[in-house]
């Protein structure tokens, strides 16, 4: 049964780990090298990353800087076969982390079992044939074993529990574009800008939850906390800007009790590399 809130029916749900349940709200954020934040969207707590990214993803690329976009950096929670898809095909390079495989323990691990792209079939650590049967309408192609060949199997212990010994195996149909973003975190080019992010939209949730009220919210309706979203965002970005004015203002002159009015100027620039992250905004406890 689903979770309603009675006092906000629009906030959802949110539970991760060993975080105490609560009704809350989420913000998919995106920010440049320099931790300026480009676009926000609020979600209910209970939509999945995969899920929402999309919508800031668009909102981000129609946006005034779209087009100056190279790289995007995101968390492992949206390790994607869709989301590497829809960011390949905008002609950039997604920056993604390591994802543990999702396999119960004492199991073989997916990457265990080798996929032939010439003859579109698996080969299982006992160098048997899964071959391709069906497509789901989720997208996923399966891949069947032959029971005949399970039935004696020494390793079936490992591999498989289904009761008509057959190993099943799933492959999206945009599988490849996730193996290509597996494939860039082997390069020095990964290790330069993903280290980053820690640096970049981490560190812009920690002031803004810290100092701008972004930890929990006081208002009611999703519309409500898409617009403090905007305004406490904007009110970061606009701090940021008037530190980096004060920076190159000059000294005041030792004979001049007033400070000079002359500032150098500095051109405030796109970096070509995002870097997003989901933040929570709790309203009630569950």
């Amino acid at each position: 049964e689903k979770k309603k809130s009675t006092i906000d029916p629009e906030s959802g749900c949110f539970h991760k780990g060993e975080k105490e349940k609560c009704f809350a709200y989420s913000h998919q954020t995106f920010c440049d090298k320099n931790s300026f934040v480009l676009a926000v969207t609020t979600v209910p707590g209970n939509v999945h990353d995969s899920v929402s990214f999309f919508d800031a993803y668009e909102e981000l690329i129609n946006g005034k800087y779209g087009y100056l976009i190279k790289n995007v950096s995101l968390d492992a929670g949206y390790m994607t076969p869709a989301i590497c898809r829809a960011i390949v095909q905008n002609d950039q390079i997604p920056y993604m982390p390591y994802k543990r495989p999702m396999t119960k323990k004492g199991f073989f691990k997916k990457y265990e079992y080798v996929y032939d792209e010439e003859y579109d079939c698996y080969l299982c650590p006992n160098d048997k044939i899964l071959m391709y049967t069906t497509t789901t309408r989720n997208g996923y192609r399966q891949y069947k074993s032959d029971p005949k060949d399970c039935k004696d199997c020494p390793l079936r212990n490992k591999c498989t529990k289904s009761k008509n010994m057959t190993k099943v195996i799933e492959r999206h149909l945009w599988e490849e574009f996730r193996e290509y973003a597996d494939e860039i975190r082997h390069t020095m080019e990964w290790k330069e800008i993903y280290p980053q992010r820690k640096e970049t939209i981490e560190r812009v949730f920690a002031d803004c939850k810290e100092n701008n009220g972004l930890r929990f919210t006081r208002l009611k309706g999703l519309k409500k906390n898409q617009q403090n979203a905007w305004l406490i965002f904007a009110c970061h970005n606009l701090k940021k800007m008037s530190l980096w004015r004060g920076k190159y203002r000059r000294k005041p002159s030792k004979n001049s009790i007033y400070p000079s009015k002359y500032i150098k100027k500095r051109q405030f620039h796109f970096e070509n590399c995002l870097y997003t992250i989901k933040s929570l905004c709790p309203y009630e406890k569950v």
